[in-house]
C-alpha cells in the first residue's frame, strides 16, 4: 500500500517471530544459551543492517523506545527494570553515538528514574531546597556573558542549566564513594551559540577574559570533531563565587547537530541507482557490518559492543565462544571463566598464535588458548594483584581455602602483623584481657588459627580485624606499660645481639646463619630452628620445611623467635625461579632488566620444562624483600615469562 521503501522500513523495525535457530522450536537451547538473548542479538543485527540501507530504520526505533521510556508507568515492575536496563545499556549508547544528545539524555533520564528511584528523589529534593540560589546564579552568569558579548558586537544566544538527571547520579554515587549534592560542583553548563566559527573563538576569549579558566579542562571540538560529528568548544571555568562551571560555544549548524545527530543531516536525496546521499554520516556503520559479514549474529553482537563501549573486553576461546570480561582482564581471568580446574591447572596462555605473560591485557577480538597441567602447583597468590574480575578473585581464594591452609595461616598471620605494626599496636597484647577471645568472638571463629587461615586466603581482610579490636588493644598496652613501671627491679628479657642484621630472642653470641631452602631477605616474615653445632637457621615463615615441621615460634622444642635488626643496606642472596615459553634472546632479557635495576647476579641456570617451556633458576642479592617484588614485577613483563616463584 504504501511502497517499497515504507515496506523495508518496516521490515527493518519489524521484530523477528520467524527467525529459526537451534531449539526455539521445543523452548530448548543447543548452545546453553538463552533463547531470549539470542533473539535480541538477531533483532539487533537486523536492526543494523536494515540501517546501512536506510538511516531512518534506526531513528524510528529510537523513537520509538523513547515513547516507550515516556509511558512506563503503565508498566509492571519488572517490566519498567528490563526495559529501563536494556534502554541505558543498548538505545542510549546508540543515540550517543549517532549523535542525538538531547534524546539520549532523556533516555538516560528516564531510564535512572526505574533503576534508582530512590536516588533520584533525593536529587529532585535537593535541587528543590536550592533552586533560588541556582536560578540567581545561572541569571548572574547569563548577564554578564550577554553584556560583554553586546560589548563587542557579538550576537549570540546563551542560555544556563543545572545538568540533567543522569549526569548528577553518576557524579553523585557511581565515583569512588557516595557524594552528597552538595559536594558536586560542576552542576552548572551554559552554551553560547553564535553565527560563524570566527565569533566561536572570539566568545572562547571573552569567557577566558570574564572568569578564570580550568587548566587541562579545555577542548576544541570543532577543529577535531567527535565521530559522531559532534563540533563545539568546550572549556571549564571557575566564577567570581569560586563556582566551577561548564561553557560549551558552537554555531546554529553545529547546535542542531548536537541536539539531533545524524537526524539533523538526514537528506534523503536518491542518485543513481538509488543510493543515499551523506553516507558517509553513517560510514561506522557501514564499515562494523562489512567487517561482520561472514559472522554469526553472536559474533556481530559482540563486535558491536566492542565498538560502543569501552569498559569491557570481548574475547574468543579457539572454538569461537565468546567470554566477557572487564577491561584490563589477564589470561588469568579468561582461564577461571571457562572454569575453575581450567585456571587452578593453567601452566601458560597463547592469544592469537602467540605465547604471552600472565600480565599480558587481552583486548576485545583476542583469541585466548590456555595450556594446562595436571601437574600443576596451583594458582599463585601474586595473581590476586593481576586478575580484573571479581570471578577469577573468588575462585582463586576458594582454592587457597581448600587447599594450603596452614600456608593461609602463616600468611593471615604476616598481613595481621603488618596491619598491627601499621596501626602502632603489638601482638604480644593479643592476649591481654581476653583480647583475643573477645576477636574471635566478636567475628565468629572459633581459633585464632581459623582467623589467620580466613585472612589468608581472603574470606577477611586483616585491616577489618584490625579495626575492629583497635582500641581493646590500646587500652590493654596502656594497661601493661603501666603494670610494669609499677614492678620494682624489672630485669628485661635478654635478646641476642644482631648477628647478620637478625635478632635472636633468648640466645646470646650464637651463630646465624640463612637456610638455602627458603633463603629470607628483610621484610620477609622470619622464624630461628636451632641446629646441631651450627648455630640459628634462620627461615621464611612460609618456608615449606617449617609448614611441614607444625612448630611454632616460642613452642617448646628447637624453633625460636627471631626478628630483622638494623641490616645498614647490606644485600642478601635469595633465589627466584622463572617459568617461560623456550625463545631465542630470553636469557639476554632477564639478565637485561636485572642490570637496569641494578641487582647483583650471583648464579644463572636454564633447563628444559617440556612442551615448548623451560625453567630459569636465577640467584640474586637484594637489600630487602620490597626490591625482590619490584624485581619480581617487573621480569614478569618479559616476553614469554608465565610464572615466577620464589624458593622454598
Amino acid at each position: 500500500m504504501f511502497g517499497k521503501d515504507v515496506a523495508e522500513i518496516v521490515e527493518g523495525v519489524t521484530k523477528l517471530t520467524r527467525v529459526s535457530y537451534p531449539g526455539k522450536e521445543k523452548g530448548k537451547d543447543q548452545n546453553k544459551q538463552p533463547n531470549k538473548e539470542k533473539e535480541q542479538m538477531e533483532n539487533l543485527r537486523k536492526l543494523l543492517i536494515a540501517m546501512a540501507k536506510d538511516i531512518r530504520v534506526i531513528l524510528i526505533k529510537i523513537a520509538d523506545r523513547l515513547h516507550n521510556m515516556r509511558t512506563m508507568e503503565y508498566q509492571s515492575g519488572e517490566k519498567q527494570l528490563e526495559k529501563a536496563h536494556e534502554t541505558i545499556e543498548m538505545y542510549a549508547p546508540i543515540a550517543h553515538r549517532l549523535g542525538m544528545q538531547k534524546i539520549k539524555w532523556e533516555l538516560e533520564d528516564l531510564s535512572i528514574e526505574y533503576l534508582d528511584a530512590s536516588a533520584c528523589n533525593d536529587i529532585r529534593e535537593g535541587l528543590k531546597l536550592r533552586r533560588a540560589q541556582d536560578e540567581s546564579f545561572l541569571s548572574k552568569v547569563q548577564d554578564m556573558i550577554r553584556a560583554r558579548l553586546r560589548e563587542l558586537s557579538i550576537e549570540s544566544e546563551v542560555s544556563g542549566r543545572i545538568k540533567h538527571m543522569y549526569s548528577i547520579y553518576r557524579k553523585m554515587f557511581n565515583q569512588i564513594k557516595n557524594r552528597e549534592l552538595s559536594e558536586v560542583l560542576d552542576l552548572y553548563a551554559f552554551r553560547v551559540i553564535v553565527n560563524d566559527i570566527a565569533d566561536c573563538y572570539n566568545v572562547l576569549g571573552c569567557i577566558h577574559d570574564i572568569f578564570h579558566p580550568m587548566p587541562g579542562n579545555f577542548k576544541d571540538y570543532i577543529s577535531t570533531p567527535k565521530p559522531n560529528m559532534y563540533q563545539s568548544l568546550h572549556t571549564s571555568v571557575i566564577g567570581g563565587d569560586g563556582v566551577p562551571f561548564e561553557v560549551q560555544i558552537r554555531t546554529h549548524e553545529m547546535h542542531h547537530t548536537a541536539e539531533y545527530g545524524i537526524a539533523a543531516h538526514w537528506k534523503y536525496k536518491q542518485e543513481e541507482g538509488g543510493k543515499v546521499a551523506d553516507e558517509e554520516k553513517f560510514a561506522w556503520v557501514r564499515r562494523l557490518l562489512e567487517s561482520q559479514q561472514d559472522s554469526d549474529a553472536q559474533d556481530f553482537i559482540q563486535a558491536l559492543k566492542v565498538d560502543m563501549f569501552a569498559d569491557e573486553v570481548y574475547v574468543f576461546t579457539p572454538s569461537g565462544d565468546v567470554r566477557n570480561l572487564p577491561a584490563g582482564a589477564t589470561p588469568i581471568d579468561f582461564a577461571y571463566s571457562i572454569h575453575s580446574e581450567v585456571g587452578n591447572r593453567m601452566t601458560g596462555a597463547i592469544v592469537n598464535g602467540r605465547m604471552v605473560p600472565y600480565t599480558h591485557v587481552l583486548h576485545s577480538g583476542d583469541v585466548v588458548r590456555i595450556l594446562t597441567s595436571n601437574s600443576a602447583k596451583g594458582p599463585s597468590r601474586d595473581w590476586l594483584d593481576i586478575i580484573k574480575s571479581p570471578e577469577a578473585r573468588n575462585k582463586i581464594r576458594q582454592w587457597f581455602k581448600k587447599e594450603r591452609r596452614e600456608e593461609n595461616i602463616i600468611h593471615g598471620k604476616m598481613a595481621f602483623e603488618s596491619e598491627l605494626r601499621l596501626a602502632n599496636l603489638s601482638m604480644a597484647d593479643l592476649s591481654r584481657d581476653d583480647v583475643l577471645a573477645k576477636l574471635l568472638e566478636r567475628l565468629a571463629f572459633g581459633t585464632f588459627d581459623e582467623l589467620c587461615a580466613a585472612m589468608g586466603y581472603g574470606g577477611i581482610s586483616a585491616q577489618r580485624v584490625v579495626n575492629r579490636i583497635r582500641d581493646d588493644l590500646r587500652q590493654a598496652t596502656k594497661a601493661k606499660k603501666k603494670e610494669d613501671q609499677q614492678k620494682p627491679g624489672r630485669d628485661d628479657a635478654r635478646q641476642a645481639r644482631p648477628q647478620h642484621g637478625v635478632m635472636v630472642e633468648g640466645l646470646d653470641n650464637c651463630l646465624v646463619r640463612f637456610a638455602h631452602c627458603c633463603e629470607p631477605v628483610p621484610g620477609d616474615l622470619v622464624t630461628g630452628f636451632i641446629t646441631r653445632g651450627l648455630g640459628v637457621s634462620v627461615h621464611r615463615q612460609d618456608c615449606g620445611n617449617y609448614i611441614k615441621s607444625g612448630a611454632q615460634p616460642g613452642d617448646p622444642g628447637r624453633w625460636v623467635n627471631v626478628s630483622w635488626a638494623d641490616t645498614e643496606g647490606k644485600a642478601y642472596p635469595t633465589g627466584i625461579t622463572l617459568t617461560a615459553s623456550d625463545r631465542a634472546g630470553l636469557v639476554v632479557d632477564v639478565a637485561s632488566i636485572l642490570n637496569k635495576l641494578n641487582i647483583k647476579i650471583s648464579s644463572f641456570t636454564a633447563k628444559d620444562a617440556g612442551a615448548g617451556g623451560v625453567a630459569v633458576s636465577v640467584t640474586i642479592d637484594v637489600k630487602n624483600r620490597d626490591e625482590l617484588v619490584a624485581a619480581m614485577a617487573r621480569l614478569m613483563s618479559v616476553q614469554g615469562v608465565t610464572d615466577i616463584r620464589r624458593a622454598g
